[in-house]
């Protein structure tokens, strides 16, 4: 099952996008933490497998040696895919020999791409370059339609049913963790989603409490000057898969 972007941004920000046809598969396959990394376990989903990858990351190791060491423990290595990136946007990817076909990964600078069961490569490669060319766009977005991109390309060969968005900007908290566990367009929805958060919730969660400021901006008038001002910079319109 599924497909993914797992990537960081060129301002240190990192996230996972994934679609599938498996209900709510953004419960079970992205993972991310500030500062660290970002990653998706799928296939035959071992979710285990994302705190010590986190942990590891976050005490600088590689992530291809990360791979070996947890997936040398893991007795279902060759019905799992995982894919990761770290802080400093190195990558690793492993594809089990029993994943189901189509399945494989591709791992470029800063990001990469897996899947299985998928109508072939091209979900892969169509994924990898609309995240490519769309590089002038915010980061969400970006991976949004990717993502697209893929499912145009053939997505999941069983079809469609869920897809989720996960980034992690400097904070213990997501900027944005949405959602689609069941609908029959799921990365539309994403997108439709995506849009509204733009529309408040983005801006004002801006102004939450920080690690820099552990209060944050607490002045109502403050709040929403700014995000009157995030409005104001917002680009359009947006760009196709």
């Amino acid at each position: 099952m599924t497909w993914s972007i797992v990537a960081r941004d060129t301002n240190g920000d990192l996230g996972v996008a994934v679609a599938s046809r498996f209900f709510a598969v953004g419960a079970l396959c992205p993972f991310g933490q500030s500062h660290v990394g970002a990653l998706a376990t799928q296939a035959l989903v071992n979710p285990l497998l994302a705190a010590p990858s986190l942990s590891a990351m976050a005490d600088g190791r590689d992530p291809a040696e990360i791979l070996r060491t947890l997936l040398a423990l893991d007795a279902g290595i060759a019905q799992r895919q995982i894919h990761l990136v770290d802080a400093l946007g190195r990558g690793a990817a492993h594809t089990g020999a029993e994943c189901v076909d189509w399945c494989g990964h591709s791992l470029h600078n800063g990001f990469s791409v897996a899947g299985n069961m998928l109508a072939g490569p091209e979900v892969i490669a169509a994924t990898a370059q609309s995240y490519k060319h769309n590089n002038a766009l915010p980061f969400a977005l970006r991976l949004i339609l990717a993502m697209q991109a893929g499912q145009t390309a053939g997505g999941d060969k069983r079809g469609k049913q869920a897809a989720a968005l996960l980034i992690y900007s400097g904070q213990d908290y997501p900027a944005l963790d949405i959602r689609i566990d069941d609908h029959t367009e799921p990365l539309d929805e994403l997108l439709r989603l995506y849009r509204v958060s733009l529309e408040r919730y983005l801006p004002f969660s801006q102004c939450l409490a920080t690690r820099e400021n552990p209060s944050g901006i607490i002045d109502r008038t403050e709040i929403d000057a700014h995000i009157a001002r995030f409005h104001a910079a917002q680009k359009s319109p947006e760009p196709q898969a």
